[in-house]
């Protein structure tokens, strides 16, 4: 059993940044893909990015791609999601996951592991 703990939320204004912190316990962090999706009011969770276990490739939606960056630490347990340029329409409820799957994984029901959220708030 996995544990996740996000952080670094907080409000900001349109055009600023802000860097997500996803620390996990155990001593397997190394195994484990890891995504990370938000869910905004009254809207579906959506996928934003995943990093894959082993060579650490990424992936991004095309809504955050060239503006957000997700990035690993093993040695450290933790993932971050650094987040350039933001806009309002990235408020959101921003969540971290990990799976055993390789690979970039987009689909949140190939995710076992889940942390409890960290709210992010973008102003005009």
């Amino acid at each position: 059993q996995v544990q996740l703990v996000e952080s670094g939320g907080g409000s900001v204004q349109a055009g600023g940044s802000l860097r997500l912190s996803c620390t996990t316990s155990g001593r397997t962090f190394s195994t484990y893909t890891l995504g990370w999706f938000r869910q905004a009011p009254g809207k579906v969770r959506e996928f934003v990015a995943s990093i894959s276990r082993g060579d650490s490739s990424t992936g991004y939606s095309d809504s955050v791609k060239d503006r957000f960056a997700i990035s690993r630490e093993n040695a450290k347990n933790t993932v971050y999601l650094q987040m350039n340029s933001l806009k309002p329409e990235d408020t959101a409820v921003y969540y971290c996951a990990a799976t055993h799957y390789f690979g970039v994984v987009a689909l949140e029901s190939r995710y076992g592991y889940w942390g409890q959220g960290t709210q992010v708030t973008v102003s005009t």
